[in-house]
């Protein structure tokens, strides 16, 4: 019996290449072709590419990413480079009758301001946050086109996953480029590096995030592959629980051994008071993240570090 084959486009991201490592991953045929092998930009290359390679299944996890520096500074790319990525890849799809599709989204996608837990339906019921706007509203509209393709035709199954915010090995450590945790981890060890008594944190640190260790999230991803008829039409992957920025800090100064002190900037900005996700559907569904914060932390500075060795 052949393997199941896969398209897998942003595999060498961070998301992709957590898939790629996981062992269970060698059970199915993977392509994963790289940018400069396959612009998903290019509608007429990305249908040419799949008419080709007739993949059973597309995982779509491609996209430009970045914290709330970046998203701020290009609001365009972050909205036209995702739009076009997302709608060449799912309309391709289509053209090319492949019936199974997993849409990765993200918890941007939710209104802002919400203390209770985001609920799936809760998507375009309300204001975005405005720091990210442009990656939510790409984000937005490409699970929505999943959904229209399946209301329109019931044989195609295009499903969308929300994970919450994600860490761990392969992520961007660059200031300029990352997110939150990871740039915990630079920032602290560079503290550690240069003796300093202190280190910044924007705002007063109380705002909650969740963010899962990107190891989870790949686990999710293989049983999704593995149990794709189960899955929700959409579906938050996330912890259930989050952590204050001050947490993510404090954490980290302990696993990587700092023991100096914070200090707050109240003048820049933090973004949303909380964001997390429901894991409702998620629990019925039958999965659940496995890393604690700080064994996630220990894993991603031990990449980290070997990273700066390079």
């Amino acid at each position: 019996m052949s393997k199941i084959r896969i398209l897998l486009t942003g595999g060498s991201g961070m998301v992709g290449r957590n898939l790629l490592e996981h062992p269970a991953i060698a059970e199915f045929e993977v392509l994963a072709p790289r940018s400069n092998e396959l612009d998903l930009r290019d509608f007429n290359a990305v249908q040419t590419y799949l008419r080709q390679q007739q993949p059973d299944m597309v995982i779509h996890a491609a996209g430009k990413v970045g914290g709330i520096q970046a998203n701020m500074r290009e609001p365009v790319s972050f909205l036209m480079d995702n739009l076009e990525m997302g709608r060449n890849v799912v309309w391709a799809s289509h053209q090319a009758g492949i019936r199974r599709l997993i849409n990765l989204g993200s918890s941007c996608m939710y209104p802002r301001n919400h203390s209770e837990p985001l609920r799936e339906e809760m998507v375009l019921k309300g204001e975005l946050e405005p720091t990210n706007e442009g990656y939510a509203l790409a984000k937005v509209v490409i699970a929505r086109l999943c959904e229209y393709i399946m209301r329109e035709d019931d044989c195609f199954r295009y499903k969308t996953l929300i994970p919450c915010n994600i860490y761990g090995r392969h992520d961007k450590f660059d200031p300029v480029h990352s997110h939150l945790v990871p740039a915990i981890i630079h920032k602290v060890h560079q503290a550690k590096q240069n003796g300093d008594k202190t280190v910044e944190i924007w705002g007063d640190g109380t705002a909650r995030r969740e963010f899962m260790y990107a190891g989870d999230l790949a686990d999710a991803l293989l049983l999704a592959i593995n149990r794709f008829d189960k899955l929700p039409n959409c579906m938050n992957v996330g912890l259930g629980h989050d952590h204050t920025i001050n947490d993510y800090y404090q954490s980290a100064a302990e696993v990587l051994g700092y023991s100096g002190g914070f200090i707050h900037d109240l003048s820049k900005p933090v973004g949303m008071a909380r964001k997390l996700v429901s894991v409702e559907r998620q629990k019925a569904w039958g999965w659940s993240s496995r890393h604690a914060l700080r064994d996630g932390i220990e894993k991603t500075y031990s990449y980290y570090l070997k990273e700066q060795q390079k």
